[in-house]
């Protein structure tokens, strides 16, 4: 019986043969994050147990990014514990206001992922490593404090569900929209404490981007991690900036899944998710006309030049609509200064948006658009619970890039393929 992509990576982590589903094992880490929420409760906790020093501190990255520039006393305060801890143990990898951008942007963008290695962060949507075929997975402030110290990990070893993707996007469609139709098709717990094993031809059609935009939402779908199979795009991403060496695997051919999933790329439209729930889906054109008073393109997934370059296309000539608030924030400074030299910035201003330095901003309801009692928002952000974004009164509606720029335009819930 062979093994997945996840099994064969942390086998090699445990410096076991194989491994099962089911078994506990402790494997050796590659990298351990924390930001300016978790990171301090990691530390707290790390001071508590007496510990005195890192396993390493070139495998630990701190990045400051949720509420950053500080919005608030608490959160200044947070992130000043931070800095120190960074400062005491010299840790390498720690990015702070001009230097950061938003965690799961950041760092790949930084060559700190790299395929075959396993990565923890304290924070859920650490599974977007993935898509450059890491193990990566997020863990409690506890778990990163121990990984701190000790450079180890316990894993449940996760059985797998295998998506396979066939064909190619169509104009307007992309990866927010795949990750939205399989969460809608397997529900938000379809994968619990499962690896998202993505395979197929199809996968050779999706940008380095939208794989980005898959492997970070895999969590919304309840699974352990997202992961993709090595190719060429993901060689020339990792070209000039992963200067290490690194060994991605492939499953074997009698693998295990415990679930097969066909999702034919040629036949997706853009689709949506309606509060309060990632897995609430529908194409867009069943709910396009749905008042809105907020729009955000931004956050760990979407807020890559790709996503930018999308909503800019859309946005060019155009001006967003009386009453709507439309929120653009670049997930890193390197992507915000690209997308100025191409004119996105530009256009964005002119369109009548407010455009932010890096910041995870209003995607947890931190500051940069924060909604009122009874207000919608439709966002790139990957989450849409009750009260995320601002009172439980108001709403999120999750979608793509092009949706978001469309209904920024429109005033509404808008299908890219029909705007005017």
């Amino acid at each position: 019986m062979g093994m997945t992509m996840t099994q064969k990576i942390l086998a090699r982590h445990t410096g076991k043969e194989r491994v099962e589903a089911g078994e506990l094992i402790e494997a050796k880490l590659d990298l351990v994050l924390g930001n300016d929420i978790t990171a301090p409760v990691a530390i707290t906790e790390f001071d508590k147990a007496g510990l005195t020093q890192v396993f390493d501190p070139d495998k630990i990255a701190i990045v400051l990014d949720h509420s950053t520039p500080c919005k608030d006393i608490k959160s200044a305060q947070l992130c000043a514990q931070a800095r120190e801890f960074a400062k005491r143990f010299g840790i390498t990898h720690f990015y702070d206001v001009g230097t950061m951008g938003v965690e799961h942007a950041l760092l790949p963008e930084q060559g700190l992922a790299a395929p075959g290695e396993v990565i923890i962060g304290a924070d859920s949507h650490t599974c977007t490593y993935g898509a450059l075929g890491a193990l990566s997975t997020g863990v409690g402030s506890t778990d990163m404090a121990a990984g701190m110290a000790t450079g180890l990990a316990w894993f449940k070893v996760p059985s797998a569900i295998r998506v396979i993707l066939k064909g190619s996007l169509q104009p307007y469609v992309s990866g927010k929209d795949v990750v939205l139709h399989l969460i809608g098709q397997i529900g938000v717990d379809g994968a619990r404490y499962q690896s998202l094993e993505f395979t197929g031809e199809g996968v050779s059609a999706l940008s380095m981007d939208d794989r980005f935009t898959i492997a970070n939402m895999a969590i919304e779908a309840g699974a352990k991690n997202g992961i993709f199979p090595v190719d060429d795009q993901t060689c020339a991403y990792l070209q000039g900036r992963v200067n290490r060496s690194w060994e991605g695997v492939e499953p074997d051919p009698d693998a295990v899944y415990e679930q097969e999933v066909i999702i034919d790329l040629n036949t997706l439209r853009p689709t949506v998710a309606l509060p309060h729930l990632p897995s609430n889906t529908r194409t867009v054109d069943q709910v396009a006309g749905t008042p809105i008073q907020q729009v955000v393109i931004g956050s760990c997934t979407n807020g890559r030049l790709k996503d930018l370059k999308e909503a800019a296309g859309i946005l060019q000539g155009r001006t967003v609509a009386k009453g709507v608030r439309c929120i653009v924030i670049p997930a890193t400074q390197q992507i915000y200064l690209d997308a100025m030299k191409a004119g996105y910035i530009e256009t964005f201003i002119q369109a009548g948006c407010a455009v932010s330095t890096p910041t995870c901003g209003p995607c947890l309801g931190g500051h940069m658009g924060v909604l009122s009692d009874g207000e919608r928002a439709i966002s790139t952000t990957n989450r849409n619970f009750v009260g995320r974004m601002g009172p439980v009164s108001s709403e999120i509606i999750l979608a793509s890039p092009a949706v978001a720029a469309a209904s920024a335009v429109a005033g509404v819930v808008a299908d890219p393929c029909k705007l005017s």
